[in-house]
């Protein structure tokens, strides 16, 4: 029972080294100096890089946030490119996701905010960038896939032009 109880003081002690403490001050600032343009307040940010644009959500009382980034709209998809964005869910989007919000298409980042440090934010807001940036085409959010994605035909997305609306 001592055992029991000192291993679980030494990990209650070792606990509080992983929070990062991200707030919205931090993340603002953040954002501010990776992005082209930003403009809103602490919790609701709307900011472009490459003429994408992105918008980043948080609440602090419930430690949430997120950064998506309208890709088209739902009505000029149809449903053999859904089908790809939930293939790439599972296998190349990785972080984000495709979602579906308001018959828009989303690139999707959510985590836990106090828990994000300042490279897993900028790493967020790239992962977005590229699986908005691949969409129609490999759908990924980054070099990496998981095993079965690319390479096997069944499996690999397929490549169609795309009419992309400004939102």
């Amino acid at each position: 029972m001592k055992k029991i109880l000192l291993i679980t003081v030494f990990m209650l002690s070792f606990s509080g080294l992983s929070a990062q403490n991200m707030d919205n001050t931090k993340l603002g600032a953040l954002l501010t100096k990776n992005s082209d343009t930003i403009q809103g307040q602490e919790g609701n940010w709307r900011f472009a890089i490459n003429d994408r644009l992105f918008i980043c959500l948080t609440d602090e009382k419930n430690n949430r946030m997120r950064i998506i980034s309208p890709i088209t709209e739902v009505s000029t998809v149809d449903e053999t490119i859904l089908k790809n964005c939930l293939t790439a869910n599972f296998h190349t989007a990785l972080d984000v996701k495709y979602a579906i919000s308001d018959d828009i298409l989303w690139s999707v980042f959510i985590h836990p905010l106090k828990e994000l440090s300042d490279a897993q934010v900028i790493d967020a807001v790239s992962q977005v960038y590229n699986a908005n940036y691949t969409f129609g085409t490999i759908y990924s959010s980054t070099n990496l896939s998981f095993p079965g994605a690319l390479g096997q035909e069944k499996d690999k997305p397929k490549e169609q032009k795309l009419k992309k609306r400004k939102i």
